[in-house]
């Protein structure tokens, strides 16, 4: 979780998110009022696993099925994160994160891109507090 990842890994999740918030595309994605309301009901803990379960399964192989097409737009915080983070498919991967498509994303990369997507949640959250 975004909570035990160290200083230089900080350092490039704030970096990260700015560089992709500078981009009129990525930068137009927040969550729902009920992708928060879920976030919120689930907690850090369960969001957490549930990114890295879904960047494992949707992106983390060699060749995903329906690359570019295979993250849905809604119905999990993860999804609309997913899109926010450049972290839908293989293709934003490797132009945003500069790791190549054709192979198995490793257990680091993945943690790294779910971090990614834990801290652009937990951002949208904090600039969307409960009303």
């Amino acid at each position: 979780m975004v909570e035990c990842v160290d200083e230089s890994e900080r350092y490039w999740l704030g970096e990260t998110l700015v560089r992709l918030s500078r981009s009129a595309f990525r930068a137009k994605f927040v969550l729902s009022d009920k992708d928060r309301a879920y976030a919120r009901a689930k907690g850090k803990v369960i969001i957490d696993r549930h990114a890295r379960e879904m960047l494992r399964s949707r992106v983390g192989e060699s060749l995903p099925k329906n690359d570019g097409k295979q993250t849905p737009w809604r119905g999990h915080p993860v999804f609309t994160a997913q899109h926010a983070t450049a972290t839908c498919c293989r293709g934003c991967i490797e132009k945003w994160h500069h790791i190549p498509k054709g192979r198995e994303l490793t257990d680091d990369e993945i943690n790294r891109l779910s971090d990614l997507v834990m801290a652009w949640i937990e951002r949208d959250l904090v600039n969307h507090p409960v009303g």
